[in-house]
Formats: C-alpha cells, sequence, structure tokens
C-alpha cells in the first residue's frame, strides 16, 4: 500500500523550512503551537471581514511567526495588493491591534508582497474554491488554475478535487496533472496545499502539489 505522507514535513531541512521559529520547554510545546494557530485564524479572520467588503479573495500565500521572550513577530506573504496594502499603514495597525486583543505580549506585524502568486499553491487553491463556489465547471477551473501556474514558470503541477463535484448524487475524485511532480525525491522542491470548500451540495476538498524547481545538487 502506498504511504501517505505530508510533502511540505517529509522535507523539512532541505529544501522546505519551517513557518514558526521558537523555542519552548516541552511542557510548554502544545501551548505555543495553539498560540499560532490562534494567530493565523485571527489574521485570516480579520481579511475575510474585509474581503466582503473588497473584491476578489484573501491571496495569503503564508505567514511566518517569530517568538522572542517578550515579542511576536508576524510576516504576512501576500500575492495581491488587497486591503491590508491599500491603506497600508492604516490597515496593518487596525489588524494590529485587533490580533493584540487576543494576546498579552507586543506584536508587530510585516507584509512582504509575493511576486507570482500564482505560483503559490494555497492561493490557488483560493482562486478555485471561488470558481467551484460560482458553478463554474471543475474541469474549466482545474485547467485555467493550471494554465496561471504555468505562466509563472513551474516545472509541473497537480490539481485534486473530491467530494460532490457538480452536485452529483455520488462522491468521487477528480485529478489532473501537468508536467513533473516527483513527490518521492526529497531533493525536489514541492509545495503543497489542502483546502475545504462549502458548497451549496456539501464539502469539496482540494489538493495542489506544485514542482517549484529542478532537484538541489
Amino acid at each position: 500500500m502506498g504511504q501517505k505522507i505530508n510533502p511540505l514535513g517529509f522535507r523539512l531541512g532541505t529544501t522546505q523550512s519551517h513557518h514558526s521559529f521558537w523555542f519552548a520547554k516541552p511542557k510548554d510545546y502544545s501551548m505555543g503551537l495553539q498560540e499560532d494557530e490562534k494567530i493565523r485564524n485571527c489574521i485570516k479572520n480579520y481579511v475575510k471581514k474585509k474581503k466582503k467588503i473588497s473584491s476578489g479573495f484573501e491571496g495569503i500565500a503564508y505567514m511566518v511567526i517569530k517568538k522572542k521572550i517578550d515579542f511576536i513577530q508576524v510576516i504576512i506573504y501576500i500575492g495581491f495588493p488587497n486591503l491590508l496594502i491599500e491603506g497600508r499603514t492604516r490597515g496593518i495597525e487596525e489588524l494590529q491591534t485587533n490580533v493584540q486583543k487576543e494576546f498579552h505580549q507586543r506584536l508587530n506585524i510585516a507584509i512582504t508582497r509575493i511576486e507570482k502568486p500564482y505560483g503559490q499553491p494555497n492561493i490557488l487553491a483560493e482562486y478555485l474554491a471561488l470558481q467551484l463556489k460560482n458553478r463554474v465547471s471543475f474541469r474549466k477551473a482545474m485547467k485555467k488554475a493550471i494554465e496561471l501556474t504555468e505562466q509563472t514558470g513551474t516545472k509541473g503541477i497537480q490539481v485534486q478535487i473530491a467530494g460532490r463535484i457538480d452536485g452529483k448524487e455520488i462522491a468521487r475524485v477528480e485529478w489532473i496533472r501537468e508536467g513533473r511532480v516527483p513527490l518521492q525525491t526529497i531533493r525536489a522542491k514541492i509545495d503543497y496545499c489542502s483546502h475545504t470548500i462549502r458548497t451549496i451540495y456539501g464539502v469539496l476538498g482540494i489538493k495542489i502539489w506544485i514542482f517549484a524547481n529542478q532537484e538541489q545538487e
């Protein structure tokens, strides 16, 4: 039987690095982990609220959290200039105060723009989710997502959608691959994400693997 493993965790220390940097005693580790999750959810919820007013989607690729003794730094990597960028300082300050209410430490939020947003699986999954919610045919949406990724110069991509696709009675899994996606090669830099969408028919799951560049020697 094939043994499934998360492609990011599998490559830690070779082509992938951690998204959280901090040290803790073994007994405090779970608390720190939960705090990270809370920070990420808090930021995502804030952006979602603002997103309702503006068009488009969140566009957050990933967040890096660095913790010191009495200070937390959060770097948000975003793909598109959304509300956080438009009113740059005002938006960031508002978000900072919003998140700081939950935590009793000093918090600093920085925003970094990504050059090729569609090379990021999280942004691509959000785009795909938006298309499926708007009742676009899943095959058309998948092909469009692959086209967008190919423009960023990636070596390969695989997209998988599972659930009641197109509202059919029986759930199924559909996938499409373009180029190479060497999942068993640890030196291959592969970006991965799984994303859930709530549609009127039920929950759909999206998985995206992007082969970013050639194996490093």
